[in-house]
């Protein structure tokens, strides 16, 4: 298992869980809200360029734009 800011680009994951920072905890219901449920497939499309703390992400047939440490909330593993 491993977490969706980690994840290889174009490839295929599905949730399986949010975990929120001690310092954050309501960013675990905002993803939550947004779609991040388990069992739902996600794709990282694209990580900003240079270094940014960007990063697209599609979940469903959403996408969004995520900072990293909120892409490290989100637990997948490969849907390979």
């Amino acid at each position: 298992m491993s977490t969706l800011d980690r994840s290889p680009l174009r490839s295929r994951c599905t949730v399986t869980g949010v975990r929120a920072p001690e310092r954050a905890p309501e960013w675990a219901q905002w993803l939550e809200e947004i779609g991040f449920m388990p069992g739902e497939q996600v794709e990282l499309m694209a990580r900003g360029a240079f270094g940014s703390d960007s990063l697209v992400v599609r979940v469903g047939l959403s996408t969004f734009a995520l900072r990293r440490a909120e892409a490290a909330c989100i637990l997948v593993e490969s849907s390979a």
